[in-house]
């Protein structure tokens, strides 16, 4: 129990012995940073370029990590992207011996006490030019100085929505100097690319890479060359939002215009199911409008959208057309013997279109099923009621005529007799006019309703075929869209 006792005595000796020296050792570290600070600044001025020889180029290190990006405005064209800068170059009048201020080999103080290089974003995009974050830099005992600063940018970015939803971006960062020429500050790429370790994941753009690539370019105002530094951010849209928000409603809703045709002509619901489906596609229209910037490239939606709208039109027009084939009445033509052969025999058994009361079985075989059922009795006095009005009243006269013979013969009927016998026989004579003019009048009725009749049937064959021919267009844009997508 006493030996236990005393080790943890000297433990605890020992742990404050350890902190006592180190806190000592920051104490004097600190002391050594405060006159390290004084001499070094003491002559030092920020305002010139820190090399000995003003011939000499500074060289600056150039390292960009993207952070977030912020937005992607395509209408006005403008990335707005968070990123890291780290910049890095040696002055040559901040160097220290450390074995002089016990190996203290880097100090960090404001960044506004050293010089620093007047690297900007030549694309930048925004009214705001204020100075950059006025942050800490990292001083070592070699002169070597690390600044690395946040910033928010707004850039000019190229956007090019001829594919939207399913495009790709391509936006350059570009850095250099604004008045120092490749003679005096030289920029050197840290890495090939920019920095994605870090970067928090978008919900709308997916990262592909950002080469940097220098370039050195002699501008019409200034013979020196000026180096900068482009990073290329390649940007990848996510593309499921816009399906299922614009894409898709448009697909299902192009296909409800070819049921138009579909539609009973009495419905009366025709032409206002095209209007109602166009009316819709309009307001995507606008939806995608008011995003999309103001260019000649209509984006590949757009194009869907304003194919759609067209064929959405012409199928109203052609439902108004086939409307007034269905409506016509007895004072239209009668139909084209060629739309006879070629609409209602050949079309109708295509896309089984047949007259009220038909169906896939042939006209012709129910109605010889319907007389041998009937018997042969039953299909002669069909043959009878057809016969022409003219026979008929033959061979009324001829059989008053014989009855009248007979009467005459078998009773000897002479003087009034004979006179009431042919009144009756001009009263025979009248009627028959009138149940002439009544069976001209159901027969002219009959014809007219026929073709009516035949009317509505072309309508409703024409409907069909419009209906199949929509069907595939709107089929087949579908999947081109969807191709050029992929």
């Amino acid at each position: 129990m006493k030996m236990r006792s005393l080790s943890s005595f000297y433990l605890s000796l020992w742990l404050l012995f350890t902190a006592a020296i180190l806190k000592a050792v920051e104490s004097a570290k600190g002391k050594y940073a405060h006159r390290l600070f004084n001499e070094l600044f003491e002559d030092y001025s920020n305002a010139l370029r820190p090399v000995e020889d003003t011939d000499k180029v500074l060289n600056v290190t150039l390292q960009i990590t993207l952070s977030q990006i912020k937005d992607m405005d395509e209408r006005n064209q403008i990335l707005s992207a968070y990123l890291w800068i780290r910049q890095s170059w040696y002055d040559a009048y901040l160097r220290w011996d450390k074995d002089k201020y016990d190996g203290l080999d880097s100090i960090r103080i404001p960044s506004n006490l050293v010089w620093r290089p007047d690297i900007v974003l030549y694309n930048k995009a925004d009214d705001d030019f204020s100075e950059p974050v006025n942050t800490n830099v990292v001083l070592r005992y070699d002169g070597k100085i690390t600044w690395d600063a946040p910033a928010i940018t707004k850039s000019s970015c190229v956007v090019d929505v001829s594919y939207f939803p399913f495009d790709s971006q391509q936006c350059n960062l570009t850095f250099g100097s604004w008045t120092y020429n490749g003679n005096q500050v030289d920029l050197i790429n840290s890495l090939d690319s920019g920095d994605l370790s870090d970067f928090i994941e978008d919900v709308e753009w997916e990262i592909h890479g950002m080469p940097a690539v220098k370039n050195v370019i002699t501008y019409g105002c200034c013979s020196e060359p000026y180096p900068d530094v482009t990073f290329t951010l390649i940007l990848k849209r996510k593309s499921s939002f816009y399906i299922f928000n614009l894409l898709l409603p448009c697909i299902l809703i192009s296909f409800l215009a070819p049921l138009g045709f579909y539609l009973p002509a009495d419905s009366g619901e025709k032409v206002s199911l095209g209007v109602t489906v166009l009316l819709a596609l309009t307001v995507f229209q606008l939806m995608v409008a008011e995003i999309m910037p103001p260019s000649e490239n209509v984006p590949l939606i757009g194009k869907y959208y304003i194919a759609t709208m067209t064929m959405i039109t012409a199928s109203t027009a052609l439902t108004i057309i086939i409307m007034n084939l269905h409506h016509c009445g007895s004072e239209a033509k009668p139909v084209p013997q060629w739309a006879k052969v070629v609409i209602l025999d050949y079309m109708s058994k295509i896309f089984f279109v047949y007259d009220v009361g038909e169906n896939c079985t042939s006209p012709k075989r129910e109605k010889e099923e319907e007389c041998r059922l009937e018997g042969d009795d039953g299909c002669q006095r069909k043959h009878k009621e057809v016969r022409s009005p003219l026979s008929t009243k033959n061979d009324d006269c001829n059989l008053k005529e014989k009855l009248n013979g007979n009467w005459n013969r078998s009773y000897g009927l002479h003087g009034e007799n004979v006179r009431e016998t042919v009144n009756c026989c001009s009263c025979y004579k009248m009627l028959i006019k009138n149940i002439e003019y009544i069976a001209n009048c159901v027969r002219d009725h009959k014809a007219n309703r026929a073709k009516g009749i035949e009317w509505k049937k072309v309508a409703k064959v024409m409907d069909r075929f419009f209906m199949w021919i929509f069907f595939i267009m709107v089929f087949f844009m579908s999947v081109l869209i969807i191709g050029k997508a992929a």
